[in-house]
């Protein structure tokens, strides 16, 4: 019990309880400090609220304007084509003339030489567009923030208004425009294309806002490559061309898949100013501006520098038929008289085979180019056209005029209708030798006085103002002598001299007085010409003509023929026989002596008219006919100059090289034998009437009576006095 006592208890670790947290004694509240003043805070408040205001009204707005630009893009969007229906953007058609070896030589209406892509492009050609129109093309999504803000960056820096000028247009928007935003060409609309395409570049803010959202929608509808395709064929490349295939092939000759740097550079750099960078109009402005887009296609990567620095040693080259630009007149002649529906009016793409020569053309050219850089002042503004064709009336070779004019141009060739002077004689000579009258039968050259109604007497007079006498009518012609050329038109009838040049082809009006044997009826020098090679031909009748067969594009089928040609006879065989023997007495001993050639047989007439306004060759050899006119568009009178002087120079010069390298053929001329006892030709007072045909009587000469007054019409003819050759 003691022991049980003396234990101790066990040790058992007291429970610890946690002690209750005693309350902690309040903080007391401090008062924040607020900084500035009451004016400071006032303000702060005030802008706070402004901006949030702003805020609110931005995010609307925006809102809104991303709603309605997003639902016109869709608008656009739902109306958008497939890319193959709008590739060929042309509203007309097309028509290429190919030259007797079937070569190319002009162009009309709008060319497209077919669909082309970004893949089968040549890769000069693309990056060549995109170096110089929009470089980050497939980086962006139709529009260039960038490239807005540096086109009004320079804008601005040039004086310019911030949208005038630089446009900072993309590929995509340039696009839309040439689509027109999608708006067709409607003829009630707008008189006419170019002002339907005016209104397509119209460059209104509000016009630009619309560009960007039809962009926008392209973007959405088309892929990168096929706005490009878009781009690259419907994009306006000068010179009539639509797409760039058009273009290479008709400033290079090759297709757009084949174009070396230096040619896709001067394509693409058309693109800025067709008109302006054409090669055919300026070709070193065109490789200037090929030589900056080469430096970009280098600056961005797309040629190393070797291939820079070859581009721009071995520039672009014109294809020979683009370089020459050659038978222009010839084209315009051509469009004014084939069909128009399949011409001027075409929507088809034609092909017209023609009769032109091209190394022919090129003769004239040279030939008219030589005399006037040689023997004309360089100040003298003379116009000259040439025409030159074969004895059926087929054109070889037609100038319109100096220098290079653009298509459409006055063709003097075609369109000046100018008094010929004596070039009409040899219809005269015609209808008398076609009568019977010999080459060698006497007219004596005589002074006469015709009592010409209602403006009293007229006194014809010979170019030197003298007389011959009696001479034969081969001297009369050479010599271009005035007395008798009128005493054989009133002798043989004025109506027969009318019908033989009508029939001959001088569609023109011809004069109806006694001056008409002088050359006062007015025609073309085509007219002439033609009338001339149906004297060559034997005496029948020709139509002057320049397409041998028209058809569409891939179809071979020819749609017209030949349109001209030799038609009926006009005169005797004989006759335009004696007569071409005659005419070579014109160059061999008279007025056209500067015309001789050297090595063949040439027939031909020089014609002068009053105070030399006019001055006239037209003759022909064996196997050509070249007439050339020379004068002024405002008629005034010719220095120094008659139709046997410069214009029998220029013929010459034509027929030189023309000729060269041709065998001389002998011409189908009759040689008339010399009678043993010559006779006078009747003279002017024939019993027979003006109108009537009369054969050759063995008369003396005389003044004619008043009584052949009264068959003489109003003519005012006092002022033709001195007609000559």
């Amino acid at each position: 019990m003691s022991a049980q006592k003396g234990r101790r208890p066990p040790l058992v670790a007291e429970r610890r309880r946690p002690a209750k947290p005693s309350a902690p004694a309040k903080a007391r509240p401090t008062r924040r400090r607020r900084s500035g003043n009451v004016v400071t805070r006032a303000i702060g408040g005030l802008f706070g609220w402004v901006f949030g205001l702003i805020w609110a009204f931005a995010w609307r707005v925006a809102l809104v304007a991303a709603l309605i630009v997003g639902s016109a893009a869709f608008y656009f969007y739902r109306q958008l084509p497939p890319v193959d229906a709008i590739v060929d953007g042309r509203n007309r058609g097309s028509v290429t003339m190919l030259d007797i070896d079937g070569e190319v030589f002009a162009w009309r209406g709008e060319q497209f030489g077919g669909p082309i892509t970004p893949a089968t492009v040549s890769r000069h050609l693309r990056n060549a567009i995109i170096a110089t129109e929009d470089r980050r093309f497939y980086r962006h999504f139709g529009l260039s923030p960038r490239g807005i803000a540096g086109a009004i960056r320079i804008n601005l820096s040039e004086g310019r208004s911030p949208f005038s000028g630089n446009g900072g247009s993309t590929i995509t928007q340039q696009t839309a425009k040439l689509l027109c935003l999608g708006v067709a060409y409607d003829p009630a609309k707008w008189p006419t294309e170019a002002a339907y395409e005016d209104d397509c570049r119209e460059g209104s803010l509000w016009r630009k806002a619309k560009e960007a959202v039809f962009a926008l929608a392209m973007e959405a509808r088309y892929s990168k490559d096929e706005i490009l395709t878009i781009y690259l064929n419907r994009a306006y490349l000068g010179a009539g061309t639509r797409g760039f295939e058009a273009a290479a092939q008709r400033y290079f000759a090759k297709s757009a898949t084949e174009v070396s740097p230096a040619e896709a550079a001067m394509l693409a750099g058309l693109l800025v100013a067709p008109s302006t960078y054409a090669p055919t109009r300026n070709l070193e402005r065109a490789r200037a501006r090929a030589n900056l887009i080469i430096g970009l296609m280098e600056e961005q990567g797309y040629l190393t520098r070797a291939e820079a620095a070859d581009a721009r040693a071995q520039p672009a080259q014109l294809s020979e038929a683009a370089a020459a630009r050659a038978g222009g007149a010839f084209a315009d002649w051509l469009m004014d008289t084939a069909p128009a529906f399949l011409t001027r009016d075409t929507t088809e793409d034609v092909v017209i085979k023609t009769t032109l020569d091209p190394r022919v053309q090129r003769a004239a050219e040279e030939a008219l180019g030589f005399v006037f850089q040689e023997k004309v002042r360089e100040s003298s503004k003379a116009q000259a056209a040439i025409v030159v064709m074969s004895a059926d009336g087929a054109v070889r070779a037609m100038v319109g005029g100096r220098g290079v004019p653009a298509p459409g141009s006055f063709n003097r060739a075609t369109q000046a209708k100018r008094q010929t002077g004596s070039s009409f004689k040899p219809f005269v000579y015609a209808a008398a030798l076609d009568m019977g009258w010999s080459p060698y039968d006497i007219v004596v050259d005589e002074p006469i006085t015709l009592q010409v109604r209602g403006s009293g007497p007229w006194s014809p007079r010979n170019y030197t103002n003298d007389f011959k006498g009696r001479v034969t009518l081969t001297e009369a012609l050479a010599e271009s002598l005035n007395i008798p050329a009128v005493k054989i038109s009133e002798a043989v009838g004025r109506n027969a001299v009318r019908q033989v040049a009508e029939d001959f082809g001088i569609v023109s009006e011809l004069a109806v007085g006694p001056a008409l044997a002088l050359g006062t009826s007015e025609a073309t020098l085509l007219e002439m010409t033609g009338a001339y090679a149906g004297i060559l031909n034997g005496g029948r009748s020709v139509r002057p003509y320049g397409m041998v067969e028209l058809h569409l594009r891939g179809d071979p089928t020819p749609l017209f023929g030949q349109t001209g040609g030799m038609g009926e006879r006009v005169i005797s065989d004989r006759a335009a026989g004696q007569l071409v023997w005659m005419m070579t007495q014109v160059i061999e001993r008279g007025t056209g002596r500067r015309a001789r050639l050297p090595d063949r047989q040439a027939a031909g007439k020089t014609g002068t008219t009053q105070a030399a306004r006019d001055a006239w060759f037209l003759g022909f050899t064996a196997d050509y006919v070249v007439g050339v006119w020379m004068g002024y568009d405002d008629n005034t009178p010719l220095t120094g100059v008659t139709g046997g002087g410069l214009p029998a120079e220029i013929w010459r010069e034509v027929m030189l090289r023309v000729n060269d390298g041709q065998p001389a053929r002998p011409l189908p001329m009759v040689v008339p034998e010399p009678p043993a006892a010559p006779v006078a030709a009747a003279p002017a007072n024939a019993a027979a009437a003006p109108g009537a045909a009369q054969a050759p009587t063995p008369v003396a000469a005389e003044a004619p009576p008043d009584a052949l007054a009264e068959d003489i019409l109003r003519d005012v003819l006092n002022q033709l006095l001195g007609s000559g050759n």
